[in-house]
């Protein structure tokens, strides 16, 4: 998941993510790949929303990559967050059932 924010201190002004056959897609919200592609696009749909601060932000990454997960048994066992600000980057592992 790739959300793009645009600030005075830091021009990210949008995701671009590129499929397989190199096709790009840019977005001024978020992007989404892997193995639970369309659970992943339902779940940032419903919890998304714009200029959320940075722990609103990891905690909206994560319950849609968790829940996400749940509904699709291929996806795996969690996943590493990356909250990206100019200043700082702060990485966190998230960990999920593995049943």
């Amino acid at each position: 998941i790739h959300h793009g924010r645009q600030t005075k201190e830091w021009n990210q002004s949008s995701g671009i993510n590129a499929e397989y056959g190199g096709c790009p897609m840019v977005t001024n919200d978020f992007v989404v790949s892997g193995t639970c592609l369309e659970q992943l696009y339902g779940m940032c749909e419903t919890l998304y929303k714009p200029d959320m601060a940075p722990d609103e932000l990891f905690e909206c990454i994560s319950q849609a990559l968790l829940n996400a997960q749940d509904r699709d048994a291929y996806s795996g066992w969690g996943g590493v967050v990356y909250i990206i600000e100019p200043n700082k980057i702060t990485k966190r592992t998230l960990k999920a059932r593995m049943d």
